[in-house]
């Protein structure tokens, strides 16, 4: 009864979702080459790619799961070469992050949960092993996955503070859902004992740590840093403030708290602004107009172009390049922080021993900002005004900036290991 009532939402739903997808593509060019796959239909080279190998299917919806199955995807690549990797995203950006990884032998889009699109997806893959990053459970999937005899397997799974009672609320309908999993590996004991809650059988229910925690340690030298710097037409002797994933209602807080904190530093400063979503990007800029702010597109730079000059705002609307603009930054703002979405990845920053700030709304990220703010590699503001004063002190202080970089990057040392706790329980599903 259950299943038949999600199925007749999710018919409704076609209603609105096939339009949806259509007028984004018109817009950003992006969506329209997914929906074939979305319905379960691939091309013949895709198909002979599938069939070529046994698979492992792995799901990831998005840019921040798709980044942290990274070390995950790594050694699965390694210890099981007879296996082809296939990775499945909802999103246009995450799709694109993961093409650019080389482990990774296929990308999909994934389907709709639609019965039969799933049925002809499963049927199409045959995968040994299905994985699902973090928590996305689509009922029908999950179903007709575990009707087929596949090995399911949640990987670094959580249950936020906001997302508890929701799920509680619906516990009749995840119980079963849950119980389908071979194992579920979560990334604290809090999470482990909120999915055993929501009816996760205990004796699949492991507390195997956070895999954001076993990011590959980046090693910058100086000179890439000058490159980098020349490459971006950033000044060699200015101060550069990242701000990376914002959001709507988050770039304007941004802007004003540039504008204040310039004229309260020693040094010139550029700030360069990196939005989630590129295609917001028509949005900021008019933001950036309103409020007077000079500024380049980081996809109109060329090689010749004069150098930004203190007080210009650099916008990155392109994908996959997140890192490379950490890795010159003396001081990064996480994004999705000051306006309540939940936060984004912080440990993208300390990996490269860069300080770091972010907003009050970081429940996504509770656990992980907390060891950040103990170990002295983060800093927590309320708003906007507290962002200013955070970053004046920082920025003031560039020893106390790279003591900061440091305890990040040895916060992550000391927690690392998850991907081996992880591929412990895998392995028992792949002889």
């Amino acid at each position: 009864m259950v299943y038949l009532l999600y199925n007749l939402l999710l018919l409704l739903s076609v209603l609105f979702l096939i339009p949806y997808y259509l007028l984004r593509g018109l817009r950003f060019g992006k969506s329209r080459r997914g929906i074939r796959e979305r319905l379960g239909f691939y091309s013949p080279e895709q198909i002979a790619t599938i069939q070529s190998r046994r698979t492992i299917w792995i799901h990831a919806v998005s840019v921040g799961e798709t980044r942290a199955a990274m070390p995950l995807i790594r050694q699965l690549h390694s210890q099981y070469p007879e296996f082809q990797i296939l990775v499945t995203n909802v999103t246009e950006t995450g799709h694109e992050v993961a093409l650019k990884v080389k482990e990774i032998d296929l990308c999909l889009f994934f389907p709709f949960d639609f019965p039969s699109a799933v049925r002809k997806a499963l049927n199409t893959v045959n995968p040994e092993l299905i994985i699902i990053v973090e928590t996305e459970l689509w009922p029908n999937f999950i179903k007709l996955a575990d009707q087929s005899d596949i090995p399911l397997a949640l990987v670094n799974g959580r249950i936020s503070d906001r997302s508890f009672p929701r799920y509680r609320f619906i516990r009749f309908l995840l119980k079963p859902i849950l119980e389908t999993f071979s194992v579920l590996c979560m990334q604290s004991q809090i999470d482990a004992e909120r999915i055993s809650v929501l009816g996760a059988p205990d004796r699949r229910v492991e507390n195997t740590g956070n895999l954001k925690f076993d990011y590959e340690l980046k090693n910058v030298s100086a000179e890439e840093i000058g490159q980098r710097k020349k490459h971006y037409r950033l000044p060699e002797a200015v101060t550069i403030y990242v701000a990376g994933s914002t959001h709507a209602g988050e770039e304007k807080q941004l802007l004003e708290a540039y504008r204040q904190i310039s004229p309260q530093i020693k040094q010139k400063l550029i700030l360069v602004l990196i939005p989630r979503r590129p295609e917001r990007k028509r949005d900021v800029v008019v933001l950036l107009k309103e409020l007077k702010f000079q500024y380049r597109l980081r996809s109109s730079l060329k090689e010749r172009d004069s150098l930004l000059a203190a007080g210009e705002v650099l916008l990155v609307d392109t994908l996959g390049e997140v890192l490379d603009f950490y890795s010159i930054a003396d001081l990064v703002f996480v994004g999705g922080s000051l306006v309540p979405t939940g936060g984004h990845n912080l440990l993208e920053a300390a990996l490269l021993a860069k300080p770091v700030i972010f907003g009050p709304h970081i429940h996504n990220f509770k656990e992980i900002s907390a060891k950040m703010i103990r170990a002295g590699a983060g800093v927590k503001v309320a708003d906007q005004q507290g962002l200013v004063r955070q970053s004046v002190k920082l920025l003031n202080d560039p020893p106390y900036c790279r003591a900061m970089g440091e305890a990040g990057r040895s916060l992550i040392a000391e927690n690392a290991g998850t991907t081996e706790r992880t591929m412990h329980h895998i392995a028992k599903l792949l002889r």
